[in-house]
């Protein structure tokens, strides 16, 4: 469910760090949070989601027109990008709208999963500036697309898409997957440890280019194995393995070694990690783009929905945890509990969140397989949209004021 988002002042406070922590391994990965942004019903373009159904997803989208607006004073944030396959979509189209739109300038992100596929082609794109990144990441989910129609086993039926629109839920091919990957691990399905996204990844980012000549700060978050500590790596380690280190979603691929290490999928430890935009930017502002809902109303009673809600909530209780640290440290400062002379070591934090709770509320667990082009796009269209109405509400709080309320809307 969405709600209008609250303009509540938060501030958040962190202890500075003198040095930056590109490479940080921790035992708990702090957790997950949101702030509610419903699109106006007036507005055509921040419209209500529809069903989940083929017939109202929008057309195949030709590559996006590059015109980036300039108008207003330009505000640097940093962005966090929550994992959830394909429904990272919808953080491609709030980013796609924020780089139209002009006036925040992306100077860190934050990604695990899919949320660091996202990352790191912003990233690369931003080299040649905000054209560049709308370019690239267009040319990335499309490329996901192709490869989803030639390499998924999760593929529907003309019947099953008529009368399920995209849920794979009743599809006899997702049945099939569920008892495969339950009963055999990927070192069995998968000797050779095929990954179609390191083709496509390496197809879209150059990551020699991005090493070298980066304006984006990028921090992606992927599982130690053996540890089980998040480990954060940052703009100088990141290649094509690190994205799929951070991206391996242990049953269907094989661990991702990297120095001697075994990483799986981020969402685990944290999803995605805030504390490297605190200590790394100078941007206050961090932007939290969610991609699994918060809050559904009433319990699943469906066997499907059991699963899909155990499945949201696993990947939003480390982002959630990390949000009741800093609001801890928020109560410290602002009834006084520091001292004065230790004020001037810390920084404020002005958090934001633009929440999916509402556009993904059609959709399950098995919609994060889908690979059409006419389901990403619409995805696409919904993040702009949330993204458009988000700009409307809150970009005057940008740079003064939390947008959200921690407290109310997390803990």
């Amino acid at each position: 469910m969405a709600t209008t988002p609250r303009n509540t002042a938060t501030r958040a406070a962190v202890r500075r760090r003198p040095a930056a922590a590109d490479k940080t391994e921790t035992a708990a990965a702090p957790a997950a949070a949101e702030s509610v942004v419903s699109p106006a019903a007036s507005q055509p373009e921040a419209a209500a989601p529809a069903p989940a159904s083929r017939a109202s997803a929008p057309a195949p989208a030709a590559a996006p027109s590059i015109k980036t607006s300039t108008s207003g004073q330009r505000k640097k944030v940093s962005l966090a990008l929550q994992g959830g396959g394909a429904h990272g979509a919808f953080a491609w189209g709030v980013m796609d709208k924020f780089l139209e739109d002009g006036r925040l300038e992306i100077e860190a992100l934050s990604g695990t999963s899919a949320g660091s596929m996202n990352a790191a082609v912003a990233a690369y794109g931003l080299i040649k500036g905000p054209e560049g990144a709308r370019e690239a990441l267009h040319q990335f989910w499309h490329s996901i697309s192709k490869a989803g129609e030639r390499y998924s086993p999760l593929q529907q039926t003309p019947l099953e898409k008529f009368f399920h629109g995209w849920k794979l839920e009743h599809s006899m091919a997702n049945q099939m997957f569920k008892n495969i990957t339950h009963m055999l691990s990927p070192y069995q399905t998968n000797p050779q440890n095929f990954n179609p996204l390191k083709d496509v990844l390496e197809s879209v980012v150059d990551f020699e280019e991005l090493d070298k000549h980066s304006k984006t700060k990028l921090f992606i978050t992927a599982t130690n194995v053996r540890s089980g500590k998040a480990r954060v790596f940052g703009t100088e380690e990141i290649t094509s393995q690190v994205c799929l280190a951070s991206a391996c979603l242990p049953y269907l691929f094989q661990a991702v070694e990297i120095d001697g290490e075994h990483y799986w999928d981020g969402g685990f430890m944290g999803n995605p990690v805030l504390y490297p935009l605190f200590y790394n930017a100078e941007s206050r502002d961090v932007i939290i783009v969610h991609i699994n809902p918060i809050e559904r109303p009433g319990p699943p009673t469906a066997i499907e929905d059991i699963y899909n809600r155990v499945n949201e909530i696993s990947f939003n209780t480390s982002l959630i945890k990390e949000l009741r640290a800093v609001a801890f440290v928020q109560k410290l400062m602002d009834e006084g509990w520091i001292k004065d002379e230790y004020k001037a070591k810390m920084k404020y934090v002005l958090m934001h969140s633009v929440r999916a709770d509402s556009a993904m509320s059609d959709l399950s667990v098995t919609t994060k397989f889908a690979w059409q082009w006419e389901f990403l796009t619409m995805l696409r269209d919904r993040g702009r949209a949330y993204a458009k109405q988000w700009l409307d509400e809150n970009y005057e709080h940008v740079g003064v004021r939390s947008s959200v309320d921690i407290h109310k809307e997390f803990l």
